[in-house]
């Protein structure tokens, strides 16, 4: 799926959450409603979840504009990550995972 917006290939993670933008929600994960997080070779994978009876982090509406936040402290807590430092995270479609990809989010981490 690509994205020519290159000012909306982030998310951003504060306090164990990730927040969505509707640019993003609308490419990568609309109509759904939970996602699942995957920390594989230090990179975050965020894998839509087509039946949300699969289970998952739920994508929650943040406002009318569309936003949307996963709340996953438990996820970041393991890995150093649920602090209140707001960070941007530059990110990418994987087309092998069929995910977003956040590259070595997790090196300085840990």
């Amino acid at each position: 799926m690509p994205n020519n917006d290159a000012a909306a290939n982030f998310i951003v993670l504060k306090r164990g959450s990730i927040y969505l933008s509707a640019y993003i929600y609308k490419t990568y994960f609309a109509g759904l409603d939970a996602v699942i997080l995957l920390d594989r070779d230090s990179h975050l994978f965020i894998m839509p979840v087509r039946n949300a009876s699969g289970g998952g982090y739920l994508l929650k509406l943040r406002n009318p504009a569309g936003d949307r936040i996963i709340n996953a402290m438990d996820f970041f807590r393991e890995r150093n990550l649920d602090d209140f430092a707001e960070r941007k995270i530059d990110i990418a479609w994987d087309q092998d995972m069929a995910a977003i990809r956040a590259e070595k989010l997790f090196i300085d981490a840990n």
